[in-house]
């Protein structure tokens, strides 16, 4: 009988990786190791940049259905962080950065009401989204007073203007108190809500009785990320344009705290020379490169100077560019091969895009990522961009790739280096997911899922696994088509599918 240590098991990633063959995560799965240790023990904790920690691996897409203020704030809550989109005017991109940093909690109303003094209200309507509504400037949410419902609900005249009855001496707390100093001063003053203002008196938040309830009914994310000023970690994309100079300027005043050159090819002389340019404008200022799927691509950009990269093109659920353009890699691949030259320069890399469950995040991580980016995995939650729709009884939210043609026209075709040509190619399509929930619960769930993988791996953190991956210790195998359908659910006449 063969000793253990001369048996063959599996195959160990360099050898896996170097047949030819492009494979995504699915097609792909790793053989169990050791374990020695709790799922609790497993740690997370990674860089997104060369400079930023996070302490789960977690960032939200710069994609314009996915990325604005609150998913940059519930992601930061949770410990990842997100990417705000730039399909906009940079003013309303600094503006979107600017919100996000003025909160230390996740949005408890993402739409806060105002009217003038001279208004009057007319319709239960305008409480449906906040407890009370605010009266004073609309343009700068400037406060003069507050309607709470109750005091509307009492009114023998609806047609009454608002500085008539509105409650001008309100109790108001600053935007910069963290979750459980409000939680404790509304329950110390028995107050069924309070508006957080900032130092200009500009309304940032309300948090009510029922918010606080509701946030403390999720599960524990990790330590929050949070600059040395007290303020949420915020990213920005960027593209390559000559007018993308100004609007870096905008973000960098703004506050913003990593960006994202956003572009579908990312070697090219159009973002090496913005690399050259943001980090010689900005030396502090952290600079994600990308998207590159092969080693020469990756290595050109970290001679450029990025501080981080990412990897991916064309696996995303909504993106066509390989089947539009015959261009890209199998993401599995892309992220073995661009994270083992990237580690040698000691630059983290995102992998971006394929990711539709916990397994594959396992799996994008153990390869070489140290952070996972994520578009179709966070689009319909409640933090993501647009109005809940109803199809064919569903309850949805519209999600749509940056190269469709619906995207294209708002400013995302210069992602394509498509923005001057007349004729517009689509590299991505405009479709619909499903109400998700709050991040705030389902990322704690996954991040949990992740663990238990990690622990079945035998790898205790994200840089074991790295290690035990290059070392040849952890060992894959590629899965047949039968293999994968044996590993989902299969041979039910039906089933309801839970993850928790």
């Amino acid at each position: 009988m063969a000793a253990v240590g001369e048996m063959e098991d599996g195959f160990p990633a360099t050898r896996l990786f170097n047949q030819g063959y492009s494979y995504t995560y699915d097609d792909v799965i790793f053989l169990p190791h050791y374990i020695d240790f709790p799922t609790d023990s497993v740690q997370l904790n990674t860089k997104l940049s060369r400079n930023i920690n996070l302490s789960v691996p977690c960032v939200a897409s710069p994609m314009d259905t996915v990325t604005e203020a609150s998913m940059a704030v519930s992601m930061a809550a949770l410990g990842g962080i997100g990417i705000i989109h730039s399909n906009n005017t940079p003013s309303e991109q600094s503006s979107l950065i600017r919100s996000a940093k003025s909160h230390r909690i996740p949005f408890a109303c993402t739409d806060i009401p105002f009217v003038s003094p001279d208004d009057s209200i007319s319709s239960a309507s305008v409480f449906e989204t906040s407890p009370c509504v605010f009266v004073g400037s609309k343009s700068d949410n400037k406060l003069l007073g507050v309607v709470d419902k109750l005091t509307w609900e009492g009114l023998a005249d609806k047609e009454a203007r608002v500085s008539s009855y509105m409650e001008k001496n309100m109790i108001t707390l600053p935007n910069t108190y963290k979750f459980e100093d409000v939680a404790g001063y509304l329950a110390a003053k028995e107050l069924d809500f309070v508006p957080l203002v900032s130092g200009n008196g500009e309304v940032v938040d309300v948090v009510s009785k029922a918010d606080v309830e509701r946030i403390r009914g999720f599960p524990k994310g990790g330590l929050p990320s949070v600059g040395e000023d007290g303020e949420f970690l915020v990213g920005a994309s960027i593209g390559t344009r000559e007018s993308d100079k100004k609007r870096l300027e905008y973000l960098v005043e703004a506050g913003v705290n990593l960006i994202v050159i956003d572009s579908s090819q990312g070697n090219s002389i159009y973002q090496i020379e913005m690399i050259k340019y943001a980090k010689k404008t900005y030396p502090d200022l952290d600079v994600v490169g990308g998207n590159v799927v092969t080693m020469y691509q990756a290595q050109n950009l970290i001679q450029a100077g990025v501080d981080g990269l990412r990897v991916g093109m064309g696996s995303g659920s909504i993106c066509t560019t390989q089947e539009v353009c015959a261009v890209g890699r199998g993401q599995a691949t892309a992220v073995y091969k661009v994270s083992s030259v990237a580690a040698q320069s000691g630059i983290p890399i995102i992998a971006d895009g394929g990711i539709s469950n916990s397994g594959h995040i396992v799996k994008a991580l153990t390869l070489g990522a140290s952070t996972v980016m994520m578009g179709s995995f966070l689009a319909g939650s409640t933090e993501a961009p647009g109005a809940y729709q109803y199809q064919g009884g569903h309850r949805i939210k519209k999600y749509r790739g940056m190269g469709s043609l619906e995207a294209m026209t708002k400013g995302s075709d210069a992602r394509y280096l498509g923005d001057t040509a007349k004729m517009k190619i689509a590299q991505g399509v405009v479709g619909a997911v499903a109400d998700k929930g709050s991040v705030l619960k389902f990322i704690p769930y996954a991040m949990h899922a992740v663990k238990q993988g990690f622990q079945d791996l035998g790898a205790s953190s994200l840089q074991s696994a790295h290690d035990m991956l290059r070392s040849g210790i952890l060992r894959l195998e590629v899965r047949t088509g039968a293999a994968q359908v044996e590993g989902g659910v299969h041979g039910l006449l039906s089933y309801e599918k839970k993850s928790f």
